[in-house]
């Protein structure tokens, strides 16, 4: 991994770390909730078996997630589109996209997930155009951001929802979801237990 990327990674981890366990505070509004250090390694790891080119993100956060997967997307010379609402964070993640270096291949949408994702998806050169999605937002949408966004999939790309398993509050909405993805004939969908728990999904032909 290149020296910058890890660098900017590895200060984004402590950060999580110690938000994660209180020793320091930080308003709500202002914590990064990013995914684990594991669950960061699972994508890279996707995006490397899928030579994954054009990806889409929705909860940019600060942007740990978004690097993790930037250094694979770059190795194919790819691109992420990636939604945040919060001003403050979209701020810090910037910083950290130029630390990292890999800013160039970042598309920042600012706003409403849903909102955005409506505008995207009435759009015809996004129709079948990301092979690789990261749904990593407010849980309540979770179902609503999966049917704006499957439209968008190619066929054989793949779909990450995080927060399958934890926190807990959001157990019962995302087995929910979970089912509800099973019921479709054109997914093949499993939970990982990886990290918070992660939702892996197949679009089928």
């Amino acid at each position: 991994m290149i020296d910058t990327i890890s660098k900017v990674l590895d200060e984004l981890e402590i950060q999580s770390t110690l938000e994660k366990s209180r020793k320091i505070n930080v308003p709500s509004e202002d914590r990064m909730l990013a995914i684990t250090k594991e669950t960061g390694e699972l994508l890279n790891m996707i995006l490397r078996l899928k030579n994954a080119k054009n990806m889409l993100e929705v909860g940019m956060s600060t942007g740990y997630s978004t690097i993790w997967c930037a250094e694979a997307i770059s190795e194919q010379s790819g691109i992420i589109i990636t939604i945040e609402k919060n001003p403050s964070k979209i701020k810090r993640a910037k910083e950290n996209f130029q630390k990292a270096g890999i800013d160039d291949i970042i598309t920042i949408k600012e706003g409403m997930a849903i909102q955005i994702l409506k505008e995207l998806n009435l759009q015809q050169k996004y129709k079948d155009f990301f092979d690789f999605v990261l749904i990593d937002a407010d849980k309540e949408h979770v179902i609503q951001y999966f049917d704006l966004i499957l439209p968008m999939v190619s066929v054989g790309g793949v779909i990450v929802t995080d927060n399958m398993l934890y926190p807990e509050k959001f157990r019962k909405d995302m087995e929910k979801f979970s089912n509800y993805l099973k019921k479709n004939p054109k997914l093949r969908t499993i939970t990982s237990p990886i990290g918070n728990g992660e939702e892996i999904t197949i679009k089928l032909n």
